[in-house]
């Protein structure tokens, strides 16, 4: 088993997770993860999460990019996994940072293939087209699933231009989610 130490290497400034015996430098980087906006008849499509972290909350498909994938690949993978949805990406409609838990999200507006089919997949008990009014708000999953619903709306049947950011009073992605969702509300 190696055996790591922190410390910053020879022609670096940061402090690395460096092997004692070889010298491998395991780097940390984030993680990203790609997802979508469905949309369909002015609907969204959401998923009741089946898995922790914020189990029985509500959230869009997306999860962790995978290797040998594009970034569309992936939000489209996605997509199937979690809502058994076929979908078709239409542009970038978001990228956040969010630098607490090191991810960055690259968030597509999206349709369906098709025929809208969807159904819960191994990780969704349900899923569900919402009316903008009718979206379960206190049952939001993560706040950059607020911040991707704020996104479409704002762009809802214009073209995509360039990709939302992070709002400003969280540029860093830096807030953590409140400990109930009746505070969540508030706090979003």
């Amino acid at each position: 088993m190696p055996d790591f130490m922190r410390q910053v290497p020879e022609g670096d400034n940061r402090e690395r997770l460096i092997c004692r015996t070889c010298g491998h430098i395991a780097y940390e980087n984030p993680k990203i993860v790609v997802g979508s906006v469905v949309e369909h008849d002015g609907r969204v499509l959401l998923c009741r999460r089946a898995i922790e972290p914020r189990r029985g909350y509500w959230t869009l498909p997306a999860g962790y990019l995978e290797m040998g994938e594009t970034a569309e690949d992936g939000a489209a993978r996605e997509a199937f996994e979690e809502a058994e949805a076929r979908i078709a990406l239409e542009g970038i409609l978001a990228v956040f940072s969010i630098s607490r838990i090191g991810q960055v999200q690259i968030i597509y507006r999206a349709r369906f293939a098709g025929a809208p089919a969807f159904g819960p997949g191994p990780e969704t008990t349900e899923t569900a087209l919402f009316d903008w009014e009718d979206i379960p708000w206190d049952e939001i999953a993560f706040p950059s699933v607020r911040w991707s619903l704020d996104a479409w709306r704002a762009r809802a049947g214009r073209p995509l231009e360039a990709p939302a950011r992070n709002p400003a009073e969280d540029p860093h992605g830096s807030r953590r989610l409140p400990a109930d969702a009746a505070a969540m509300g508030a706090a979003l």
